[in-house]
């Protein structure tokens, strides 16, 4: 039985007669063993698995707890405990008392919801406001269906956002309509499949005689009212207020703290065992987070009494020292490399690390966030390189055009094939040496009216439009100009591709293409896509501000790959390195790199919590659009209970990139590893002055 293993809090809280009980159950203190364990006594007293619900937060968890609860009592009973996530339990009822419904991705219902914004007219009803766009209204829509309990739409819209109050009859309208056609098609996305088993738990009696609820901390306003309408004969809920990490989600951690206000009759156990960290680490980590207001009262206990190492503090004179350093740390270490985990709040803290692993040769694995090598810029400068070692390389051709303006992937084909077709199998010559005899470069297109393939390639375009451009006149005479569908912003980027292609060949050192790619007028204008990308507002506007820090940070990965490129002297080998070397970098064994987000649940013997910076971490800019410093300290609280052993925490006084000088993260201060000085008196006066101000 699995209740013998647990301790007297665990068993307490297990063996519960009370109808609704809370677990406080703290990091590393056994919260799914007290889960097994609460399982196991319900088919002990005669309760069916089909009985007993179990909401998790990932399905990989309730797989794993089902796995625990076969292992005492076998496959069969275990497979009948319904099991899963609240959209996935959700789904699995709707499906069986309606097989029509169809579960749609976000994608593809936002398409309909554009179809039926775009009839919309907003003219004429107040031109000193912006509407919103279709896709923002989407997600204004599905943030209103996660958070709000009472008010219709229109009145939310209203109250929430009053500047667009007089588009708020408009938007409520689109809304009604878009539900129509759901319906009629019987479209359901994840937030209807919760609204719509809510209305059937409110009128149905599912059967089910206790409910399971783990990582209660992260439950929303709506999963909230779903658990309250099965209100089942016994409930069970399991979470951390400490650990509360998902507001951005619309985790409301209002409902695990007022649990027993919802429930007057309800019984409260708080695991405080812990069996996961060492007592230095744990004083840590309790030492910053009790500045968060105590939700419950909680004083853990370390059951690990042998000695062990204190946390580290390593500090830093600048950003990229940090990464080296620490690189070459875990290169000496003793622990086994997939027993240590690099924490990370911030996706361009895990590039560093990532490249000064690297460089090291040492494996590792990355989760949360876009890997170093799979992000966009990096790629597009291997691309080009590619290009220049293997020209044979169509895919880098089509991947590096569709950067493009009027250059979508089937186009970018069509010159490729035109260029090697002029350059007699090579495109360098297609080029800059191109057989000028052809006139019609292009293949003919496969025409089958059957198949919806029609020849739209009337005629050759003439060149005359792209005269004023500056081009070279010997580019100017490639009939790869001639293509009936190429605008002026493709010639250019064109132009660019065939003066930077040129300007390469020949040069030996894999460093100095890096640098020459990074530096091209081709490469800026990629930057600026992809910047302009990053931060284009939802409702179509850009962020200059955020455009900017765009730019930098794709400025600071050139940096990155250059430092990658020293070492080697030829093409093939550092090609290889990058990108063959690059899908071991982020699968399989190795160091684990982590987001904090993505670090929840796990454990390791070695930690490192990097970029403890004031705005880094906490995070200010995330703090001013929605979060909290609170959210960010228990952020802060998950990163360090990861570690088990031994924990270090680093941080970097200056970034030469931004020529931008870093003060210590408040956390560090609260921890008491940097002396309270002026400029922690400063942080603490801006926190006091934000309050003031909400207040």
């Amino acid at each position: 039985m699995p209740l013998s293993r647990l301790n007297p809090q665990q068993y307490a809280a297990a063996t519960s007669k009370d109808s609704q009980n809370l677990i406080i159950a703290s990091a590393g203190t056994g919260k799914t063993s007290t889960i097994v364990g609460r399982i196991g006594y319900l088919l002990a007293s005669g309760v069916q698995p089909q009985e007993i619900l179990l909401l998790t937060f990932t399905n990989k968890a309730a797989a794993e707890m089902v796995e625990r609860v076969a292992s005492f009592f076998g496959k069969e009973i275990a497979a009948k405990i319904d099991a899963g996530t609240f959209h996935a339990v959700s789904y699995r009822w709707l499906k069986k008392h309606d097989k029509k419904v169809v579960l749609k991705q976000q994608r593809e219902l936002k398409t309909l919801f554009r179809s039926v914004f775009e009839k919309r007219s907003f003219m004429n009803v107040n031109a000193d406001i912006t509407p919103y766009g279709g896709n923002y209204l989407y997600d204004v829509y599905s943030f209103y269906q996660n958070t709000e309990l009472h008010r219709d739409f229109e009145s939310w819209v209203k109250e929430k956002y009053p500047e667009h109050e007089p588009f708020s009859m408009i938007y409520a309208d689109v809304v009604d309509e878009f539900e129509s056609l759901k319906k009629e098609y019987g479209f359901v996305n994840f937030n209807d499949l919760l609204l719509h088993f809510r209305e059937m738990c409110q009128t149905n009696d599912l059967g089910y005689k206790e409910v399971l609820v783990d990582e209660y901390q992260d439950t929303n306003a709506l999963q909230g009212t779903l658990i309250e309408a099965m209100n089942p004969p016994s409930l069970f809920c399991v979470g951390d207020y400490d650990q509360s990490i998902y507001a951005f989600n619309g985790a409301d951690i209002s409902i695990i703290g007022s649990f027993t206000t919802k429930f007057p009759h309800a019984k409260v156990h708080t695991l405080t065992k812990n069996y996961r960290s060492t007592l230095a680490i744990l004083s840590l980590a309790t030492k910053v987070i009790e500045h968060n207001e105590r939700i419950y009262p909680k004083q853990l206990e370390v059951t690990r009494n042998q000695s062990a190492q204190s946390p580290k503090l390593l500090a830093y004179d600048e950003l990229f020292d940090q990464y080296h350093a620490m690189a070459a740390q875990i290169r000496d270490s003793q622990t086994p490399r997939e027993e240590i985990a690099v924490i990370f709040r911030n996706n361009s803290s895990a590039d560093g690390i990532e490249v000064g692993l690297r460089e090291l040769g040492i494996p590792c694995k990355r989760k949360g966030g876009t890997s170093f090598f799979d992000s966009r810029e990096v790629k597009a400068v291997l691309d080009l390189y590619t290009l220049m070692v293997n020209e044979s390389d169509m895919m880098a051709f089509i991947h590096l055009f569709e950067f493009a303006k009027g250059i979508g992937s089937a186009m970018a084909k069509e010159m490729y094939i035109a260029l090697k077709t002029l350059g007699h199998g090579s495109i360098f010559y297609g080029l800059y040496a191109p057989d000028e005899s052809m006139n019609n470069p292009f293949e003919k297109r496969k025409v089958s009216h059957q198949l919806g393939l029609f020849d739209d390639f009337l005629e050759l375009g003439a060149v005359g439009k792209f005269a004023k451009l500056g081009f070279e006149n010997k580019f100017m005479q490639n009939p790869i100009l001639k293509h009936p569908k190429l605008t002026k912003d493709g010639a250019t980027f064109l132009h660019d591709f065939y003066l930077l292609y040129r300007d390469l060949k020949g040069i030996k050192q894999p460093k100095i293409i890096v640098k020459k790619i990074a530096a091209s007028s081709l490469y800026k204008h990629i930057s600026d896509v992809l910047s302009t990308k990053r931060a284009t507002l939802k409702d179509g506007s850009i962020d200059e501000k955020q455009k900017t820090e765009s730019l930098t940070r794709i400025a600071r990965k050139m940096l990155l790959l250059e430092e990658l490129s020293k070492p080697y002297s030829e093409h093939e080998r550092f090609l290889n390195a990058m990108i063959l070397g690059s899908s071991d970098l982020t699968q399989g064994e190795g160091v684990n790199l982590l987001s904090v987000h993505a670090s929840k649940g796990l454990e390791y013997k070695e930690v490192y919590v990097v970029d403890l910076m004031d705005g880094r971490f906490p995070n200010r800019k995330l703090m001013q659009r929605g979060g909290s410093l609170d959210e960010e300290r228990r952020l802060f609280y998950v990163a360090v209970t990861r570690a088990k052993d031994i924990l270090y925490l680093s941080y970097a006084k200056y970034d030469k990139i931004k020529k931008t000088n870093f003060v210590p993260s408040q956390f560090l201060y609260e921890a008491g590893l940097v002396p309270k000085d002026e400029a922690y008196r400063a942080l603490v006066m801006k926190e006091a002055d934000k309050e003031e101000e909400k207040n």
